[in-house]
């Protein structure tokens, strides 16, 4: 029997709860497929905070990095935001990424027929999105040096520094470029090279890699267009690729085209090593403790880790069909709630979805 090393990273928040019910799950469909999953939990973000002092300790880094595969659920809270910068939970975050060399971030947002007026957007907007955000995780504007905060002419400047080198550029589009031609052939690459000379250099780098695909079709589209043009005309993008900064915010707009961020689930991955899975919406402080979270993203996060960190394809079909057949019956969270639906909490949700599985 196949045996695969998981970390299980709960976080804060409503972290604990979705990790509870995700957990459940890749117990259940690991025995039905014949595989055995090794669970060890670490702590990271607030409550590595509380525990250790530290955002990341350093055992949670080693383990993660010892593992096959790592799924987080969320981190962040409040009660740290008076924090110095390098001791707050997102640091921590941060810090796993990078100590990781996960590099690319891949956001799947495809449409669930059960939950299209859920949506925002008109129905004949959304209706058959189907699309892939390439974000660059471990470079930018995040990382770049030098960053601070100082006093000049009297006055308080603060400042930080987007910065790509060609490699960085070139690794994260190979990604990218090789999702385009296994999906639908389309890749649209997202700058701002009209103003920034870093831009420049990330949209000759995309085209000197492109006759390399000649089976992708390969477009180039301002930050500023691409966020009018994803909610104007969604079914327009397969493979969106972009850096940091602006994949952190276009990945969160194309979240909402499925009506709830909680829906959607992320990859984080390097060259080699264990990949980091995790869902895309945050820690929800104001509902922690209170069974309202919506555990569906997580449990989809835990599908592509299967899929995609431990080659375990059939086994994350059956996750992702027993969430379409959960929504299809009508069960819905709090955020997705509709007439004539059935309203349940986290828990709850979590049993329709094992006995859907």
């Amino acid at each position: 029997m196949a045996q695969h090393r998981v970390v299980l990273l709960p976080g804060d928040g409503i972290g604990p709860e979705i990790t509870t019910v995700a957990r459940r799950l890749l117990e259940a469909v690991s025995e039905r497929h014949g595989f055995e999953l090794v669970f060890e939990e670490k702590p990271i973000g607030g409550s590595a905070i509380d525990a250790t002092g530290e955002p990341l300790p350093a055992s949670t880094l080693a383990a993660c990095k010892a593992s096959d595969s790592v799924l987080l659920a969320a981190i962040g809270s409040p009660r740290f935001d008076s924090l110095p910068r390098e001791k707050r939970p997102e640091t921590g975050l941060l810090g796993l990424r990078a100590g990781m060399d996960l590099f690319a971030n891949l956001r799947p947002v495809k449409i669930v027929p059960a939950l299209i007026d859920a949506s925002s957007l008109k129905r004949e907007v959304i209706e058959g999105v189907d699309l892939m955000v390439v974000r660059e995780l471990t470079g930018g504007i995040y990382f770049g040096q030098p960053k601070g905060r100082l006093e000049a002419d009297g006055d308080e400047r603060g400042f930080n520094t987007m910065t790509y080198s060609g490699s960085e550029v070139d690794r994260i589009a190979k990604v990218a470029f090789d999702i385009a031609r296994e999906r639908r052939g389309r890749l649209c690459s997202v700058d701002k090279a009209n103003v920034l000379d870093v831009s420049q250099l990330w949209r000759d780098r995309v085209d000197a890699m492109a006759p390399g695909y000649s089976g992708v079709e390969v477009s180039h589209m301002y930050v500023d267009n691409a966020a009018m043009q994803l909610v104007r005309d969604p079914r327009q993008f397969d493979v969106l690729l972009t850096g940091n900064l602006f994949g952190d915010i276009l990945s969160d707009e194309a979240a909402m085209l499925t009506g709830s961020i909680g829906m959607l689930p992320s990859a984080s991955l390097g060259s080699d090593g264990p990949g980091l899975f995790e869902p895309v919406h945050g820690s929800a402080p104001d509902i922690a403790g209170q069974d309202k979270a919506n555990p569906m993203a997580m449990v989809l996060s835990a599908a592509m880790m299967l899929r995609i960190g431990l080659k375990q394809s059939a086994a994350a079909d059956a996750l992702e069909a027993a969430v379409d057949r959960v929504l299809a019956a009508g069960f819905r969270t709090g955020d997705l709630m509709a007439e004539g639906c059935t309203q349940l909490g986290c828990q709850a949700m979590g049993q329709e979805l094992l006995k859907a599985l």
